[in-house]
């Protein structure tokens, strides 16, 4: 299979079912950001060692199936959402069980801080503002397409961007490193 396919030369591309939609809407616009941001966990992986590696991998896992998701039309037919990966069931509430875990390690926040410390810390922090962007754009998606987004997957994006801030303040204090307060 060739990496190229020359269908979208002309500003379109194909959504999962066969539909063509233009490159700008805000379907592609929304599961852009999800791939993006997908691709920012990816970074952050890299500057990663043990457990953390482990969980970013699981939670880059669930963006592509959201993705997938999010690149099926509103009206696909069943047959063609019987072929979409099943979302996990308990995600959200893991996610919420290992923002529990870190916190629980962590000082209380007494102030802002800025994103900042060490190296991971940094692109955890950049792949928290992607989450909050590709959140938009996925909320963008369902106020002009009406159940063209789980409510699961809301829930979601919007405890990822926790999960990402308080992973960040972890990281920093495993090795050492203070937050960076805003003044």
């Amino acid at each position: 299979m060739r990496i190229y396919t020359r269908g979208g030369d002309e500003g379109e591309t194909g959504l999962f079912g066969g539909a063509r939609v233009g490159k700008a809407s805000t379907r592609i616009h929304a599961y852009g950001e999800i791939d993006e941001l997908n691709s920012v966990l990816g970074w952050c992986a890299s500057a990663a060692e043990g457990g953390i590696v482990d969980q970013l991998r699981r939670v880059q896992g669930h963006l592509f199936t959201m993705g997938s998701w999010l690149a099926t039309p509103s009206d696909a037919s069943e047959g063609t959402r019987g072929h979409l990966p099943a979302w996990p069931e308990g995600v959200t509430t893991e996610l919420e069980s290992e923002i529990d875990t870190w916190d629980a390690e962590l000082e209380p926040l007494k102030a802002f801080i800025l994103p900042g410390g060490t190296e991971l810390s940094s692109r955890l922090h950049v792949a928290r503002s992607v989450c909050r962007r590709a959140e938009r754009a996925v909320g963008v998606l369902q106020e002009g397409d009406q159940g063209a987004v789980a409510p699961e997957h809301f829930a979601y994006l919007n405890r990822l961007s926790d999960w990402l801030f308080t992973c960040a303040r972890y990281v920093n204090r495993v090795a050492g490193v203070d937050d960076v307060p805003w003044r």
